[in-house]
């Protein structure tokens, strides 16, 4: 690992994650509650206080998550726990149920989440799509609105957004690989789920290199835990990657500042953090399609 490395990767990710984080936030993101901050215990807090809680509804009836909101940091860098040196903030571990927080990579996949750090460039840095889940926490403001039909995000950054169909809207073919994939939506009490498949395979799950390949299935579940606190749960199985289906964890918050407005970060225009980087002699990530 080079200090090169460091210096433009790491570095330039955390600054532009804290521009992010100062614009026009104005304090509007509340805490989660009354829950630990740590995602393993916030994860059992919040499942038990959504019990509880009536979201309030949309004119179809919808649990309303209509607004401004953002994903909690921290797992940008690494969802798995992790120390703190002069560019990175120490954070928890996002893995809640495996028996050491870890994701559960099948030994040649750890190997090459090795090598994805030491040879490639995080996805992100070219300003690449995300990919899923990773989008819900790329630093950020996330808008969603609803209609009866369709489940609506979209990301401040790179233009971001998904449409989510609710009901039985057909899948697309096997063949057709996307950045964000294809997700379809349904209501399970006053928890929203998103079915995500057909991921191209080419993006990380953050800065660590932690990844899947296009073969990947994910579950999402959206439960509002009080007023401003929407419990993110993300089951993620790739039998290519993975020894099991594991699941991650982390609070998303509303804005509730009424005079922000979302900043909009174009990222490609006058990017050049890549070419620099390349020059450092990386790569870009080829994503994997298959066991070696």
């Amino acid at each position: 690992m080079t200090a090169l490395r460091i210096a433009l990767v790491i570095g330039l990710l955390a600054a532009a994650s804290a521009a992010l984080e100062g614009q026009g936030r104005g304090g509007g993101a509340p805490q989660p509650g009354d829950c630990p901050r740590d995602n393993v215990s916030f994860h059992t807090c919040a499942l038990a206080k959504a019990k509880t809680y009536t979201p309030p509804r949309t004119p179809d009836g919808q649990p309303d998550m209509q607004g401004i909101w953002r994903g909690q940091g921290g797992g940008v860098e690494n969802i798995e726990e992790h120390a703190g040196n002069g560019d990175v903030n120490a954070g928890p571990t996002w893995v809640v149920d495996t028996p050491d927080g870890k994701v559960p990579y099948q030994p040649w996949a750890l190997e090459q989440r090795k090598e994805n750090w030491e040879k490639y460039i995080d996805p992100n840095v070219p300003c690449l799509s995300s990919g899923v889940p990773r989008m819900l926490y790329t630093p950020g403001d996330i808008t969603i609105a609803q209609t009866k039909d369709v489940f609506v995000l979209t990301h401040s950054r790179s233009h971001t957004f998904r449409l989510i169909p609710i009901g039985s809207a057909p899948r697309v073919d096997s063949s057709v690989r996307l950045w964000l994939g294809t997700s379809r939506g349904h209501w399970d009490g006053n928890t929203f789920v998103a079915d995500v498949t057909n991921q191209n395979g080419r993006t990380w799950l953050d800065q660590a290199g932690n990844f899947f390949s296009e073969a990947v299935h994910v579950v999402e579940r959206f439960t509002m835990v009080d007023a401003n606190t929407i419990h993110y749960e993300a089951r993620i199985d790739d039998p290519t990657v993975y020894a099991r289906p594991w699941t991650m964890v982390f609070a998303i918050r509303r804005n509730t500042d009424p005079k922000y407005e979302v900043f909009e970060e174009a990222c490609h225009e006058g990017e050049r953090d890549t070419e620099q980087i390349l020059g450092a002699g990386h790569s870009f990530y080829p994503g994997i399609t298959q066991k070696p």
